[in-house]
């Protein structure tokens, strides 16, 4: 049996933990420079507030009924969500959790009896908003397709639930496919939706009971062929070796106001650039190729109309390196020629791909050796960097005001990894 443990309204979840006030209160968190709505409570949800709708389409329902409001706190959020993830690999052990994203993660529950799924659910989520605070759903069934199925109606009936729903007979899993609209099936996007209801098939019992060759022929080959596989609970979707290393590491971000200056890019695609080579060597791995992107708002008629439009360049390292110095030094042209005068900037990323092990780097017989003298050096920016962090050390290409950081004007304290910011308690 599959499990998956959701953290509910995490976002919003987080900042009520700091905030007892806040509780069964109507609460929604923002994306990025404050723009759009990315987590909201049920009380929120009730009101009317829209789920990724801009703030400033729900800010007069926001401000009439009180709710409370935040911008993304991620040093905050992603700490608390590593100790939900660390309780569950206590839990059940490391090599049975699969942290499939912030606020998310698989279990394998194959150990376990059929009798005391429930139980051990139960146990499961209740010991984990015991220890972290963080209230979670648990749904269980013998595919991931058909637990993320329990665990979205677990949500919806948390009351005839309690939060647990496990789908362990055919006449629950039934019944349960039959209240889950193939909208909602994970793995079925809007596209295909579109497709399945004009054939048709509105449920996801309907879409079941469809034979593999006519998923082999109408939803994507193989993909359609799992898919029907795992709505009969036949297991398709392997649990990923949490050890496993990125095949591809980005850094993007919105900036917090419009950017024109050449300089100003030069200071993100660097500061960006350190970032993604922090994540790098973190999972022990060098890339053998830097590409930077950068997003600008088209004009028309002189007049700047929103009108997103991306331009790439990347370029082939001589050797594989995970040197901030040396994946600088290559972003930063990139920039210079990626950027054209006068037009205005909204984000830009780098991405590094290529990877191989750090262990084993193929070097260049006409290069200089740089990667073992700088290794201590790398290694203790980065430790100095983790401990205090806000990039106490950082290369002077990076900037020191940064104008250009995203915007988060109604942030929380960082509770939990900050010392002048800790709770606290009068």
């Amino acid at each position: 049996m599959k499990a998956i443990v959701d953290c509910n309204s995490f976002y919003c979840s987080c900042e009520r933990l700091f905030r007892p006030d806040l509780r069964d209160k109507p609460v929604v968190v923002l994306s990025n420079n404050d723009g759009c709505i990315v987590s909201r409570t049920d009380e929120a949800k009730k009101l009317g507030v829209g789920m990724a709708a801009p703030y400033y389409q729900n800010r007069d329902i926001i401000e009439k009924n009180d709710v409370a409001v935040f911008s993304s706190n991620y040093n905050l959020y992603g700490d608390l969500s590593m100790r939900v993830m660390d309780t569950l690999r206590e839990l059940v052990g490391e090599e049975q959790v699969e942290v499939y994203s912030v606020d998310e993660a698989f279990l394998d529950l194959s150990t376990i009896g059929s009798a005391a799924l429930q139980e051990t659910s139960t146990i499961i989520k209740e010991t984990v908003e015991q220890w972290t605070g963080i209230a979670v759903s648990v749904g269980v069934a013998p595919s991931k397709v058909l637990s993320k199925v329990a665990n979205r109606l677990s949500k919806k009936d948390k009351r005839g639930t309690r939060g647990v729903l496990v789908l362990d007979t055919p006449e629950k899993i039934k019944d349960a496919l039959e209240r889950t609209a193939v909208d909602d099936l994970w793995g079925v996007g809007r596209q295909y939706a579109m497709k399945l209801h004009h054939l048709g098939i509105d449920n996801g019992w309907q879409l079941r009971n469809m034979p593999e060759d006519w998923a082999q022929k109408n939803m994507g080959g193989v993909v359609g062929v799992r898919m029907i596989k795992e709505l009969n609970g036949i297991s398709c979707i392997p649990m990923k070796d949490p050890l496993e290393t990125k095949k591809m590491i980005a850094t993007t971000r919105m900036f917090g106001q419009p950017v024109y200056a050449l300089n100003d890019i030069r200071e993100a695609i660097a500061t960006y650039t350190a970032r993604a080579a922090e994540k790098l060597r973190r999972q022990f791995s060098a890339a053998t190729t830097i590409q930077v992107f950068l997003v600008t708002n088209g004009t028309r008629n002189g007049k700047y109309e929103y009108n997103p439009q991306s331009r790439y360049l990347y370029n082939t390292l001589p050797e594989a390196s995970a040197d901030t110095s040396v994946l600088i030094r290559h972003a930063l042209p990139l920039a210079e020629q990626l950027y054209q005068p006068g037009c205005k900037y909204l984000k830009g990323g780098v991405i590094l791909s290529g990877l191989v092990p750090m262990a084993a780097i193929q070097t260049n017989l006409f290069m200089e050796e740089h990667l073992q003298t700088n290794q201590a050096l790398l290694e203790a920016v980065d430790n100095i960097n983790f401990s205090h962090r806000d990039d106490v050390v950082k290369y002077v290409a990076s900037g020191l005001k940064r104008n250009w950081k995203m915007r988060q004007e109604l942030r929380s304290k960082r509770y939990t990894t900050r010392w002048n910011e800790l709770y606290k308690i009068s």
